[in-house]
């Protein structure tokens, strides 16, 4: 939806509900009356879904959830120059869209998996402007498999790792969740936002 278009939508609500009161009178008529019910009621409900659908989309943007001065390492740390970390790897290769690297990855891959995410988003801008959150951060809960097979059940290089064959327990056990991918000593090193300053960074041209 075009920002424009929400913009538009909300000056004409404005000026709608701006000519309601300030000419009350046109309310005696059947006309007025439902002039007046466009402006009070549906067209800020209109304006109000728009900008709400506009500010769920932004709120899967990278640079939206960077924007808080305590996720600023976590940005940092997906321009780590090393494979081994897990999010810099993905980001710089494109293994997830840049753009919305942090919603890709964070988000529970079931039914209600993105209105969730969104959800959990608000009530970090909550924590950010009314709250007192201190590092390090928690996830809710512990990492699933499920959001790393989401991408990469299927693919070649995961189906047919060595390591993921060496046993045909291994395998099994990691695609039921019972072995995990990020704390067995697998893909361990994560955002590792202590380590920043001891490492390299990408210098992406």
């Amino acid at each position: 939806m075009p920002v424009g278009f929400i913009y538009a939508v909300v000056i004409v609500t404005i000026a709608i509900v701006g000519v309601v009161v300030l000419a009350p009178g046109l309310t005696a008529t059947r006309g007025g009356k439902i002039l007046a019910f466009v402006a009070l009621f549906i067209f800020p409900i209109l304006a109000g879904s728009l900008g709400y659908e506009q500010h769920m989309d932004r709120s899967k943007q990278t640079s939206f959830c960077l924007s808080c001065h305590l996720m600023e390492p976590y940005g940092r740390s997906l321009q780590v120059d090393d494979s081994t970390w897990i999010p810099a790897s993905h980001y710089q290769n494109n293994r997830v869209p840049r753009e919305q690297a942090c919603y890709t990855c964070h988000s529970d891959y079931v039914m209600y998996g993105g209105i969730k995410a969104k959800w959990r988003g608000l009530h970090h801008i909550y924590a950010q402007y009314l709250g007192n959150p201190k590092p390090p951060l928690h996830l809710y809960h512990p990492y699933n498999n499920r959001e790393c097979l989401h991408c990469h059940a299927g693919s070649r290089t995961f189906e047919e790792g060595a390591t993921h064959n060496a046993d045909p327990q291994i395998m099994a056990d990691i695609k039921s969740n019972k072995m995990s991918c990020l704390t067995s000593g697998c893909h361990d090193q994560i955002h590792n936002t202590t380590k920043l300053s001891e490492v390299k960074y990408w210098n992406a041209k």
